[in-house]
C-alpha cells in the first residue's frame, strides 16, 4: 500500500486551517473586563466564611483533643 493512501485520512488535519471570512463571523476571543473589576460578593463571602469556620473548627478540635491527651496521661 502506498504511504499516500495511509495520510489520505489525516490531510484533512495535516492541511492548514483556514479563517472564514466576512464580518458576521463571532470571533472565540473577545476582549472583555478583567474578573477583578466586579468581584462576586456571595462567593466572596462563601470562600471567607468556610475559611473562619474550619479555622474555628480545628482550633476548637486541638484544644479538645489536647484536653483529652492531658486526662488520659494523668498530667492535669
Amino acid at each position: 500500500m502506498a504511504p499516500s493512501a495511509w495520510l489520505r485520512p489525516f490531510s484533512r488535519l495535516l492541511a492548514p486551517a483556514k479563517l472564514p471570512s466576512g464580518s458576521s463571523v463571532r470571533s472565540k476571543f473577545y476582549v472583555r473586563e478583567p474578573p477583578n473589576a466586579k468581584p462576586d460578593w456571595l462567593k466572596v463571602g462563601l470562600a471567607l466564611g468556610t475559611s473562619i469556620f474550619l479555622w474555628f473548627y480545628l482550633i476548637r478540635q486541638h484544644n479538645e483533643d489536647v484536653l483529652e491527651y492531658k486526662r488520659r496521661n494523668g498530667l492535669e
